[in-house]
């Protein structure tokens, strides 16, 4: 398996707190403050966004105004701000189309355990059904990407095969699709289970372009997207103050903060194009907003170079032990 070697120069972040963040939280949160997170997240430099899921709103309620935030947000198109969504079905693809949206992500799980808990389906008739949507897409000119969910580990059967893995991109090659994200979504990956995974993909599949969706249940997210810009990775899936979480698997927790990996990509000389000040602003504005935040660290501690006042003199042993 071919080490990268190398980390690159730029990376692409994708904010997708207003689906995978929202989709977790429990209390409404009101239209009006869906759509001014939308538009404060434009202003700090972030040019792509997942903006919502056209799932049945009985399925994820916090979604059901996935129009109305779509179409009150559409004009930032102009300004440069590219959004997707996701949908799980044909009548999800045909409300995305409709409302303005011109890339779509599939969904589709790893196993068939989380499959059935996320899509009351298997993962091979999951796939089945992807042919109407693609067909659609096409008609209207919408671009078309893919998603493997658990694919670093599913929280009902474990490890997964990376054998499984390869009958699920090829058959998505088959469909045509060469863009897909490879989603940690219940945080069981490890760098090295990501970073041997990740190359023998490519290996495989060198015309495809794989990206990451890391979440952060057990600690491991920002050492695994390093794992990942090691084996060439330049497009990742983020969310703002760390929300998220997946409502089918037990004990989910947010993904990898937006603020927390700008701020470790820039330390490491790779450029965003995103401004990390206004971003940690807009971190702690939506935190504000929602009311709590999914384990940043650039709210509890700051970037590196927020630096505090040196000491004054040095303090001896003595006056602190004549103190005590």
């Amino acid at each position: 398996m071919p080490l990268h070697g190398k980390l690159p120069e730029n990376v692409t972040v994708w904010e997708v707190a207003p689906r995978d963040g929202f989709q977790a939280e429990k209390n409404w949160i009101t239209t009006e403050n869906k759509i001014a997170i939308v538009r404060k997240l434009a202003e700090t430099g972030i040019r792509f966004i997942e903006i919502t899921s056209f799932v049945h709103p009985k399925a994820i309620p916090q979604l059901k105004d996935a129009e109305e935030v779509v179409k009150a947000c559409i004009d930032l198109v102009d300004k440069g701000i590219q959004f997707r969504a996701l949908v799980p079905n044909l009548r999800g693809a045909e409300r995305a189309i409709a409302a303005g949206i011109k890339k779509l992500k599939l969904m589709l799980s790893a196993t068939d355990s989380h499959s059935l808990s996320n899509a009351n389906c298997t993962t091979k008739e999951a796939m089945d059904g992807f042919a109407p949507i693609i067909d659609l897409a096409e008609k209207y000119n919408v671009k078309v990407g893919g998603s493997i969910s658990v694919a670093f580990g599913c929280p009902f059967e474990y490890k997964v095969p990376v054998t499984r893995l390869k009958e699920i991109v090829r058959r998505y090659v088959e469909y045509g699709i060469h863009e897909i994200s490879l989603a940690d979504s219940a945080g069981m990956g490890d760098p090295v289970n990501v970073y041997r995974t990740i190359g023998e993909l490519r290996e495989t599949f060198p015309d495809v372009i794989f990206t990451l969706h890391l979440h952060n249940t057990r600690d491991m997210a920002m050492a695994n997207a390093f794992a990942g810009l090691m084996q060439g990775i330049t497009a990742f899936d983020t969310s703002i103050a760390a929300l998220g979480g997946c409502p089918y698997i037990p004990n989910a927790t947010g993904n990898m903060a937006t603020e927390d990996f700008v701020h470790a990509l820039h330390e490491a000389g790779i450029h965003t194009g995103i401004d990390l000040e206004k971003l940690i602003q807009t971190a702690k504005e939506v935190r504000d907003i929602i009311g709590h935040d999914g384990g940043s660290y650039m709210l509890k501690a700051g970037p590196n170079y927020q630096l505090y006042k040196k000491p004054k003199g040095q303090v001896k042993i003595a006056e602190i032990n004549e103190n005590q």
